[in-house]
């Protein structure tokens, strides 16, 4: 009998956790230095936030980032399929209090009415980042191009349309929901920093195992690939050994 009690408030311990991992609502700082970063634009800082699926976006994280973001960038799966538009109102919203906001599409975007979805960012005032760029250019004409690609898994991703939307010359960053899109990056490509998440940093971890590795910063052959555990979950609001996190990333030159 005791043996059970033992085993029952173990896993009762247990489930605990893993709820408390789902639900955290922590911002992690990264700092990047890149000696062809524009070094008359000083610094810029990103907010990036994906996989946010069913949660509502603390306001604790709008209140840690707020005065800290240039850009919020979305990094796909912003809802899923049966997510009330009005709470992707609200997170958008709160998202803009923080600064523009860019986002790229996700698989889990296109489960529901993506049309709405589609309207709902574009009244918004969302710049959605489908095969195409945008453009940030310092006082002496240094600039930095933010390239997003559509949904990779529905092949709709066109690297190569977003990059002629770029500028040659630029720092350029990518924002693609799969991490594997570093997978078709090449040398002349000259893309410095990918943003991505999809993989929920493998979610639940058992005996530290799990099918994704967790989320991280990793230098690629030929760019830097920022991988995101991701804000939300998918399937069970559950996590373990992979805990929601979103992303101030602040970007420099090395001198």
């Amino acid at each position: 009998m005791v043996f059970l009690l033992m085993i029952g408030a173990g896993a009762c311990l247990l489930l605990s956790r893993m709820v408390w991992e789902a639900f955290l609502n922590r911002v992690i700082k990264h700092e990047l230095a890149f000696p062809d970063f524009p070094s008359t634009l000083r610094e810029i800082s990103i907010f990036f936030i994906s996989d946010v699926h069913r949660r509502t976006i603390s306001n604790k994280i709008i209140a840690d980032v707020s005065g800290k973001a240039d850009f919020v960038v979305i990094g796909g799966d912003l809802t899923e399929k049966g997510v009330p538009i009005h709470r992707v109102r609200a997170n958008l919203e709160k998202l803009k209090m923080l600064g523009p906001v860019y986002f790229v599409w996700g698989n889990n975007d296109y489960e529901g009415d993506y049309h709405e979805l589609d309207a709902v960012l574009l009244e918004s005032g969302v710049k959605i980042l489908d095969n195409t760029a945008v453009i940030f250019e310092s006082e002496q004409g240094e600039k930095i191009s933010l390239l997003g690609v559509d949904d990779l898994n529905q092949q709709r991703d066109r690297i190569d349309l977003a990059l002629m939307d770029a500028e040659e010359d630029s720092f350029k960053i990518l924002a693609c929901h799969y991490p594997n899109i570093a997978e078709k990056i090449l040398p002349e490509h000259k893309i410095r920093l990918v943003l991505s998440g999809h993989t929920h940093g493998g979610q639940i971890h058992l005996l530290g195992y799990s099918p994704y590795e967790r989320g991280s910063i990793k230098k690629q052959k030929h760019t830097t690939l920022l991988i995101s555990n991701g804000y939300g979950t998918t399937a069970v609001p559950l996590r373990l050994g992979a805990p929601a996190e979103c992303h101030l990333v602040t970007i420099r030159n090395t001198r």
